[in-house]
């Protein structure tokens, strides 16, 4: 079996949405160069440790490929440059960067030459990279090592990241380990994708299914649907709930109602069953 050449380097910014922190990837690209995906938070010892482990494998780090430009994923990307000869690529829409990526690019240093895909949803700048040597597929926050990806409007589209979903599962079904922004690497990216996509499948048919009894607000469809969930992730799980209602109400299958001063009431605008 031919020995990996990525290594994960965790930043020290653990919490309840970036879980044991963000996943900084390192890729040793041969010829003394290496690729750094999402340097994460400006956190002082984590850029030291990427630097550090670019000086142990004998690489100089070429470029710096952001997925998106989050706080927990790209800041640090800018003291890397600081340090290095390398350049920051990103998309258009993202942090200040030396190359735009856009769909169907490509990111070459020594022998790898990660091929770059457009995938909207969590944010609408954000990007995914497949190394096709080792069959790696890294996503940023698209796909985590576990629990779900946070969608918030308006930056935050649900069609859009479920759509995004179907295409990964789609063009990259030969991918042998999701890489994600946090968490482990998962090693079963087919079934993680068809788990994902089956999961905001379920999550829109309980929104549906509560707005049949009655009218409700965003704060009573949470209380519902999330009853067993930690009431401290409660404002999360509003802004997963307000990303299924802004793409329902799109649509037209759901109306909502407006008053000054009171939460907005969304009710079924047609027969959804």
């Amino acid at each position: 079996m031919v020995e990996s050449r990525i290594a994960l380097v965790r930043a020290p910014n653990p919490s309840p949405l970036t879980l044991t922190g963000t996943n900084s990837y390192v890729i040793d690209c041969g010829n003394g160069e290496a690729i750094c995906i999402d340097p994460g938070p400006p956190i002082e010892t984590h850029v030291e440790a990427l630097l550090a482990h670019c000086e142990g494998i004998g690489c100089a780090l070429t470029w710096i490929a952001l997925t998106h430009g989050h706080p927990d994923h790209a800041p640090a990307a800018a003291l890397l440059r600081e340090r290095t000869d390398a350049r920051i690529a990103a998309h258009e829409g993202s942090v200040a960067h030396d190359r735009t990526l856009r769909d169907g690019d490509s990111i070459a240093a020594g022998d790898v030459a990660l091929q770059v895909a457009s995938s909207p949803g969590h944010s609408a700048d954000h990007l995914v990279f497949y190394e096709p040597r080792e069959r790696a597929l890294f996503t940023g926050d698209t796909v985590l090592g576990e629990g779900y990806v946070l969608i918030t409007p308006p930056d935050g589209d649900m069609r859009a990241y479920v759509q995004t979903l179907a295409r990964l599962a789609r063009e990259f079904a030969q991918a042998r380990t999701i890489f994600g922004g946090h968490g482990e690497p998962v090693r079963e990216p087919a079934a993680k994708l068809h788990e994902y996509i089956e999961h905001r499948r379920i999550r829109e048919r309980q929104i549906l299914d509560a707005l049949k009894g009655a009218p409700k607000t965003v704060s009573q469809l949470v209380e519902s649907i999330y009853a067993q969930t930690d009431r401290a992730l409660w404002p999360a799980a509003s802004q997963q709930v307000i990303a299924y209602l802004d793409a329902l109400e799109r649509e037209g299958r759901i109306r909502s109602q407006r008053s000054e001063g009171s939460a907005p009431v969304f009710a079924l605008a047609v027969d959804s069953s």
